[in-house]
């Protein structure tokens, strides 16, 4: 729970999958930086990349420079979350880069399904750096670095939430972050008797496509709007982005809360261009992202979602600490029916999870199976599957049936409070 909602403040809760990122790391003579990485079990090429001696200070020297060397190799553009995590500790931590270095990648981390494979990458190669180049960094501050890569060096506007996940994460423990910025709350054991899936659409996502980008961008528009309505004063402004005193809501939308909101909603636009908004409000707080006056931003349904999601997580949350009763599953697949309709008003949903979704519905309880809501950043990637532990075979048929209908090859996530495992289906 909570998705999206984590670059507004909310709370989210995540729980980790049994696979992951794995990096080797070690100082070389031949002063290059060369990555190879492996992605196993599903028959991908190799990737190779490495930076001569004669470029690789100054690439790496200062996030704008990472960032415009990446940003002209599409090809290679997964490296920059391998070596931003160097510019990270050069420029964040001020630790010296090594001369030469080989970094060795093996992941069986799904790209493209919305369960944090660039997350896991940035996490596994920062530990890596951290032991050998002997620097002591917690595990929370690695979470903040890998993000600040991903924004800065990757060009994604993501939250915080899927690095600190991969960072702190605990097997069967959803781990409860308030994103404000990164407060860990603690890890909730999975109750007995209940199950998380997860069934990929096989429908790609990216946190650096266009439609989050637009929706985080709108979000921080609406935030804007209700600043002003509020009477917060703008500090300064530049290239579209202002500086707001905020002692009231920390620049955290979600802090806003539904009562406030539902005071200004009618005020905030259904959709508002770009070039609109700037006129009338001169820019956002939100530096990670910036208004294109040619785009047309759904401002009212990404400024309303993570206010809800927030307060919808906090009900999840306290619903898990009570007995699993039918009920009580009810009510949780309840919250997690709401936050997939939100995804889909703000223009995240996809066809495939919305059909996944519905099937998950019409099965319903007595099939064993409660809720149901797109992962990650949407547009694609997986739904998670709130289950009893006796519904697999109900998962399995659901999965069965989307990839008949579908045509698309479904990777399937099985958990329970015993542990997890991934089963492919192709």
């Amino acid at each position: 729970m909570g998705g999206i909602g984590d670059y507004s403040g909310s709370l989210v809760l995540q729980l980790p999958l049994a696979v992951s990122t794995r990096a080797a790391v070690s100082l070389s003579d031949d002063s290059t930086y060369e990555v190879v990485s492996e992605v196993q079990g599903r028959g991908q090429p190799r990737r190779e990349f490495s930076i001569p001696a004669a470029e690789r200070f100054e690439v790496l020297s200062s996030f704008e420079s990472a960032r415009s060397y990446f940003s002209g190799r599409s090809a290679d553009h997964w490296a920059s979350y391998v070596l931003g995590c160097l510019t990270a500790l050069l420029v964040e931590e001020g630790v010296s880069l090594p001369s030469g270095l080989s970094i060795q990648i093996a992941s069986d981390v799904p790209e493209g399904k919305g369960v944090s494979s660039s997350a896991a990458l940035e996490v596994s190669v920062m530990g890596a750096l951290v032991a050998l180049l002997r620097v002591d960094i917690p595990p929370e501050r690695i979470a903040r670095l890998c993000q600040v890569v991903e924004n800065r060096v990757s060009g994604a506007p993501c939250g915080i939430m899927d690095q600190m996940t991969a960072a702190c994460g605990r097997k069967n423990h959803l781990l409860s972050l308030l994103c404000r910025p990164a407060e860990l709350q603690g890890h909730i054991a999975l109750p007995a008797g209940i199950a998380l899936w997860g069934i990929d659409s096989g429908i790609r996502h990216s946190v650096g496509g266009s439609d989050y980008r637009t929706v985080r961008t709108a979000a921080s528009m609406g935030y804007r709007i209700i600043a002003d309505r509020e009477g917060l004063p703008i500090e300064g402004t530049a290239r579209g982005h202002v500086r707001i005193s905020d002692d009231r809501f920390g620049g955290y939308l979600s802090k806003v809360g539904s009562a406030l909101l539902n005071r200004h909603k009618r005020r905030l636009p259904d959709r508002m261009r770009g070039s609109e908004f700037l006129e009338a409000f001169e820019g956002i707080s939100d530096d990670t992202v910036s208004v294109d006056p040619d785009l047309t931003y759904p401002v009212r349904a990404a400024t309303v979602h993570p206010i809800f999601e927030h307060e919808r997580n906090e009900r999840f949350a306290s619903l898990l600490g009570l007995d699993m009763t039918k009920k009580t599953l009810a009510m949780m697949g309840e919250l997690m029916y709401l936050s997939h309709a939100g995804y889909s008003a703000c223009g995240l949903g996809s066809p495939g999870t919305d059909r996944i979704v519905e099937m998950v519905k019409d099965a319903g309880y007595k099939e064993g199976l409660y809720g149901a809501r797109i992962t990650g950043g949407g547009s694609g990637g997986a739904v998670a599957v709130l289950a009893s532990t006796d519904a697999a075979d109900a998962v399995r048929r659901i999965a069965g049936r989307y990839r008949r209908e579908s045509g698309l090859p479904v990777m399937v996530f099985e958990g329970s409070s015993d542990g997890l495992t991934v089963e492919l289906k192709t």
